[in-house]
């Protein structure tokens, strides 16, 4: 009895252990994942954060991918100082003139034009006659100094007050999404630093430099749409994201449905065709034409195609370009060329009627 009794508080002691070291390596993991996330998810929750050095460093790689963002008037700040709660504060809106006041420091604090870590290290600097060796984190609680508009081939412009760090393919997601004529590009056009910055910038060591080649950032759509990270960036406050509308492939003659079709990918003239319903009757299939304009000029040239050699592996399936024109002509009739019109105008009867007052 005695013996079974041992055994017994042997194997609680055993699993107590296991328990502990499961504990303790789960906690590990955890706190790796979250030095590891950064401001991100503090962005996001609004929830406190560590003020470790791993921290820090993980602070710093975000403020660089998101391009060094500079506080702007009206932007909300979270200011924590480590193991000093009554130093802390949290919500703080910055004024129209870019300060914020922090308890026991006498003079305004200009927050404007300064990174999360430039304020940190200002603060810190401040608060070394009332504090011991402070340690300070400025977290953006709040983008509401700028917002961020998304325009061209989307299905709903629209303009964006940001609250938290958003990346663009989630931003995408809030206008529904690219249109059917979308482009293959998606393009970012950086504001930059506010204009009341640019005086205070030129004064400090590590004033950006600014250029058109660093303003504007090009991205592939498809990269983008399959969350490609490299293609996914954190937007900032201020960005102007377009999605350009894609050139257009026109379709017209003895076809189905004379149609413009984007070229977001490589058209060839057969799938051209096929997606304008296909030839109708009558068809003169072996003088098919493309109606190609030189780039930069008002030069035509008019391009044969033989589409039954084509369907017989007899003849190259042509590459289309940007704005080509193919013209599928009936035999014994005039090539309709008005169906062009068709194919770029919608139809004026669907179109709504507004009143012209005088």
């Amino acid at each position: 009895m005695e013996k079974n009794i041992a055994l017994s508080l042997v194997s609680l002691k055993t699993r107590s252990n296991i328990w502990i070291t499961c504990t303790v390596m789960l906690a590990a993991l955890a706190g790796s994942a979250y030095a590891q996330s950064g401001t991100a998810a503090v962005a996001t929750q609004g929830s406190g954060a560590s003020s470790t050095s791993s921290h820090k460093q993980s602070d710093s790689s975000d403020a660089a991918a998101a391009g060094r963002y500079r506080i702007g008037p009206g932007d909300v700040l979270d200011i924590k100082v480590f193991n000093k709660p009554q130093f802390s504060r949290e919500g703080v809106k910055v004024d129209p003139r870019g300060i914020i006041r922090m308890p026991l420091i006498k003079e305004e604090i200009q927050a404007a034009c300064h990174t999360e870590d430039e304020l940190a290290a200002e603060i810190t600097t401040q608060l070394k006659e009332y504090v011991r060796e402070p340690e300070v984190i400025v977290q953006i609680k709040e983008y509401l100094s700028e917002p961020v508009a998304v325009l061209g081939a989307v299905h709903a412009p629209s303009r964006f007050q940001l609250q938290r760090r958003v990346r663009l393919l989630e931003l995408l997601t809030f206008v529904n999404g690219p249109a059917d004529n979308a482009g293959r590009t998606v393009q970012i056009v950086h504001a930059g630093p506010p204009s009341n910055c640019v005086g205070r910038l030129k004064e400090g060591i590590d004033a950006p430099t600014e250029s058109v080649a660093n303003q504007i950032d090009y991205y592939k759509l498809s990269d983008t749409l399959r969350g490609d990270e490299r293609s996914n960036p954190y937007v900032q406050p201020g960005d102007v994201v377009s999605i350009p509308i894609a050139d257009q492939v026109y379709v017209i003659g003895n076809v189905v449905r004379p149609t413009s079709i984007p070229l977001i990918e490589t058209l060839t003239v057969t799938r051209a065709i096929a997606m304008a319903g296909g030839p109708g009757l009558d068809t003169k299939k072996s003088e098919i034409h493309i109606i190609r304009q030189t780039p930069g000029s008002t030069e035509k040239k008019e391009i044969p195609v033989n589409l039954e050699a084509i369907n017989h592996h007899k003849a190259e399936d042509v590459v289309l370009m940007a704005n080509d024109i193919v013209d599928v002509p009936a035999s014994g009739g005039k090539r309709l060329f008005r169906s062009l019109v068709g194919a770029v105008i919608p139809s004026i009867a669907q179109l709504p009627v507004r009143v012209v007052v005088p």
